[in-house]
């Protein structure tokens, strides 16, 4: 507790009521408030503000954003008074940026460590890196997603800054990165040399309309990944105007919030940010109200949470065999009855299993099955597949 204690400042009371309503959020969180700090044994939930924006190319400033969404989200309604939530505060930032990555790092750790779901306001999205990097020194091999409306991978020969985030992951070495999923990509603003690395990487990309057009079928990639980051500029500027890179297109806020559900359900999830929210560019606090109602149903899919990940227990599951006749093989589908929720296995090699124990089974849909039955292998199947090899 006091190795966490250190990096952090304690909550700013002053932005809340003397006292919370009995039925609010606030009422029943573990605050930091200097005396006394939350006992990460004894919660399942910790959120933390990063005030970090420095290396942002942006020319608004998303340190803030924190303590801008705090008052909103402890005035909603607590519907879930079995999760225990505790706010650590703002973390202290360091000297350099690089400092900061590295608290962020080591507070993650910390908190993986005692099987805590860190849920970090940014600040800039760089800050995704910090928390790769936690992963990194617990040796455990993940999946990213990025709900963003561009890929951040930058330049190879250019500084490192919140638009180039992930090409400092994918080149790092070695390297914890085993898939990278963007959701919500605008393809004016992407570069077709960036599409075409996506592809030979066999990451998984999903624009904008093709999400839009079935929200259901974003879940399986949503419940691919170990750490969320959610960058606020995927949202349309008329619902989210404080984004630090504004568009009129993009998720609107019943799709974001969707996104989130998604997370909470998902076992595997155990990280996740929120960034480049830009309080002084808010209108009447409509953004900040957004990332608290986001966060709401973060906590709405967590305490839905069903325990079927395969990888914990696969012999719940009902098994379904499909022959594809074309490739001579069979692939295994798994159906949880607990939630109706999907997998499908890709044979990993005896050698490389027990470092990719956790991604040979991955999350899919009933229309990948069907897919499927109909001959035609899924491209998440052949994608992770091709990782593999």
């Amino acid at each position: 507790m006091d190795e966490l204690q250190l990096y952090f400042e304690p909550v700013e009371t002053s932005l809340f009521p003397e006292k919370f309503l009995p039925g609010q959020i606030g009422a029943g969180v573990a605050f930091n408030t200097g005396d006394d700090f939350p006992d990460p044994e004894n919660i399942q939930i910790a959120i933390f503000g990063v005030p970090e924006n420095r290396n942002s190319r942006s020319n608004r400033d998303a340190s803030f954003a924190a303590d801008a969404i705090r008052p909103y989200f402890y005035a909603l309604q607590n519907h879930f008074p079995n999760i225990a939530v505790a706010d650590l505060g703002n973390l202290k930032t360091g000297m350099s940026v690089e400092d900061t990555y590295e608290a962020v790092s080591e507070v993650i750790s910390i908190l993986l460590k005692n099987n805590v779901v860190p849920l970090m306001l940014g600040g800039s999205q760089d800050l995704t890196y910090g928390n790769y990097l936690s992963y990194e020194k617990r040796g455990r091999i993940i999946n990213i997603l990025s709900v963003d409306s561009r890929f951040d991978i930058g330049k190879s020969d250019e500084s490192f800054h919140n638009e180039s985030w992930l090409n400092k992951i994918i080149f790092r070495d070695p390297n914890f990165l085993f898939n990278y999923s963007n959701l919500g990509y605008q393809t004016y603003m992407v570069e077709q040399d960036a599409i075409a690395l996506m592809k030979k990487l066999f990451f998984d990309c999903t624009r904008l309309g093709q999400a839009k057009a079935d929200m259901t079928e974003t879940e399986p990639l949503i419940r691919n990944a170990d750490l969320l980051s959610f960058d606020m500029s995927a949202i349309r500027m008329s619902d989210c105007p404080a984004a630090s890179f504004p568009s009129p297109n993009g998720f609107n806020g019943e799709d974001a919030c969707q996104i989130m559900r998604y997370a909470g359900l998902s076992e595997k999830l155990t990280s996740i940010g929120i960034f480049e929210m830009c309080p002084a560019n808010d209108r009447d606090g409509m953004s900040a109200h957004l990332a608290a109602q986001m966060m709401w149903y973060f906590l709405d899919g967590y305490s839905c949470r069903k325990g079927d990940d395969p990888h914990m227990n696969k012999s719940a599951l009902m098994k379904y065999i499909v022959s594809m006749h074309e490739t001579q093989s069979d692939i295994s589908f798994y159906r949880s009855p607990l939630s109706d929720r999907w997998w499908m296995e890709v044979p990993c090699p005896n050698n490389l299993f027990s470092k990719f124990d956790r991604h040979y089974m991955v999350p899919c849909s009933y229309k990948d099955y069907e897919e499927a039955m109909q001959e035609n292998l899924p491209d998440r199947w052949w994608q992770t597949f091709q990782k593999f090899m």
